[in-house]
C-alpha cells in the first residue's frame, strides 16, 4: 500500500458538488492499494500514519504526531499512486489492486487508523472527487508498506 501524506491546515473532498468529508488541521492521505497488498500492509501503514511526527514542537522540530495535536485525517482512495509512466506517455495501472480488493483494504486502513484514535473523514471509493486543501508547510511525505515494490 502507498500513502502520500500532506499536512493540511484544512481540506475537503466533494463528489458531484456535495462535500463528503472535511477536516481542520491534520493530514490529507491519498491512499493506493497495490496487487498483493494484505491486511497486514493496511495495519502497518495506518500505524505509521498515526505516529508519524510531521507537526512542529515549540522549537519548530517535527516532533508531534496527528495524535499529539488532535488533528484529523482525510483519506482519499487513489489508485493512480500505482501508475507507472516510465514507458510511453500513458500511465500503466496494472500494479494497482482490483477494485474489490482495493475497497476492502482501503476500508481496513480507515478502521485501523480510527482504532488508533485518529478522527477520519473520507471521500467516496472509486468516485470522481474534487479535493481542496490548504497545505501547511508544505509538508508532503510518501510511505510505502513494501518499498521493495516501489
Amino acid at each position: 500500500m502507498r500513502a502520500l501524506i500532506q499536512r493540511a491546515a484544512r481540506a475537503s473532498v466533494s463528489v458531484d458538488g456535495s462535500v463528503t468529508g472535511a477536516i481542520g488541521p491534520g493530514y490529507v492521505v491519498l491512499l493506493g492499494v497495490g496487487c498483493g497488498d494484505t491486511e497486514k500492509d493496511a495495519e502497518w501503514l495506518a500505524g505509521k500514519t498515526a505516529e508519524l511526527r510531521l507537526f512542529p514542537d515549540a522549537a519548530g522540530k517535527f516532533d508531534r504526531s496527528i495524535l499529539d495535536t488532535g488533528g484529523e485525517a482525510l483519506v482519499i482512495s487513489q489508485f493512480t499512486l500505482y501508475g507507472a509512466a516510465d514507458k510511453g506517455r500513458r500511465p500503466d495501472f496494472s500494479a494497482a489492486a482490483r477494485p474489490e480488493q482495493a475497497r476492502e483494504l482501503y476500508e481496513r486502513f480507515i478502521s485501523f487508523l480510527s482504532a488508533r484514535g485518529v478522527t477520519v473523514r473520507t471521500g467516496v471509493f472509486a468516485a470522481h472527487m474534487s479535493v481542496e486543501l490548504v497545505n501547511d508547510g508544505p509538508v508532503t511525505i510518501w510511505l510505502d508498506s513494501r518499498p521493495e515494490k516501489a
